[in-house]
């Protein structure tokens, strides 16, 4: 029996070699076919991964049966069809992606809930971070760049292919979004990334992705059962001792719309009272989380055993 850990690795580095291969192909086929000409190949790419992948397919089911308990008015339940629909959606969030990053999706095509405090921010000095989500579609962030000020976004991942997918931005044209690998938090990448803030950059971060290798967690309740988040965007958040906002882009009635929100003027973490101090600020951002997930539960694509029971 294999540990806790590599399934979750295995689960995930199949997920990314399948994102890379499909954004690949979406980004070739975008550049000599219309968007309605290459949904058919997006249905059948969905199809294949849903169909070669056990593991994460099992992961969609597990997820799907927590939601048919905890939001049964989404009508979903955990069947092979509703699964599916789940991989679909993740294929049509790619093609929102490759528009974004080709400037074909502008903040004009985003409903922003709070445009105004979000222009605000982008018109600062001093950066800001952001905590994103594998729910819905982080980088219409990039749309913000279209009007008045553009924002340098630096999105953190654990990624190994974090480069390939920078090729693939700036071959769409994505000049100012930059993929940054970080497997540890250690002193110097923590002053880089702070340098990049004062220099007005944001730093993007998902709060709901244990890292690959490894790296400590607590649990939070979320969809009602124990799951845990990483520390690190709370760590983080408070070496760069800078505000920290929430976004979650939902595909809704076939727009895009933002909801982007203050979450911290700064993250403190007394010595004292650090753990305490850690773990509530991961059950507020897993709060929200629930909130918006329950807007739209198949646009969450986070394809691994996520709870911990």
């Amino acid at each position: 029996m294999s540990a806790p850990g590599a399934t979750v690795r295995a689960s995930w580095t199949h997920r990314e070699r399948g994102s890379y291969w499909l954004m690949w192909l979406m980004l070739f086929g975008l550049r000599v076919l219309s968007r309605p000409v290459m949904l058919p190949f997006v249905e059948a790419t969905s199809l294949y991964l849903f169909l070669s992948s056990r593991r994460t397919r099992g992961a969609s089911l597990d997820y799907l049966r927590r939601v048919a308990t905890a939001v049964p008015e989404s009508g979903l339940q955990p069947t092979w069809r509703d699964a599916y629909r789940h991989f679909r959606a993740f294929g049509k969030a790619i093609l929102d992606k490759i528009d974004t990053w080709s400037g074909r999706l502008v903040v004009d095509d985003v409903t922003f809930a709070n445009h105004g405090e979000m222009m605000r921010v982008a018109q600062g000095s001093r950066g800001v971070m952001v905590l994103g989500s594998h729910l819905g579609n982080l980088e219409v962030l990039r749309a913000l760049g279209t009007r008045g000020n553009r924002v340098k976004l630096n999105v953190l991942v654990h990624t190994a292919h974090a480069q390939h997918f920078n090729r693939i931005m700036r071959l769409a044209g994505a000049t100012e979004v930059e993929l940054v690998q970080v497997t540890q938090l250690d002193p110097v990448t923590a002053l880089d990334l702070r340098a990049r803030v004062d220099r007005g950059e944001w730093v993007v971060i998902a709060g709901d992705r244990v890292p690959v290798h490894g790296g400590r967690t607590v649990d939070v309740t979320l969809l009602g059962d124990a799951a845990p988040l990483p520390i690190g965007p709370y760590v983080l958040a408070s070496l760069l001792d800078c505000p920290v906002y929430l976004l979650f882009v939902l595909r809704q009635q076939g727009r895009n719309h933002a909801y982007f929100e203050p979450f911290a003027e700064r993250v403190k973490l007394p010595r004292a009272s650090r753990e305490a101090a850690l773990t509530d600020y991961a059950q507020k951002y897993a709060g929200r989380l629930e909130h918006y997930l329950r807007l739209a539960p198949l646009q969450w694509f986070n394809y691994y055993r996520f709870w911990k029971h």
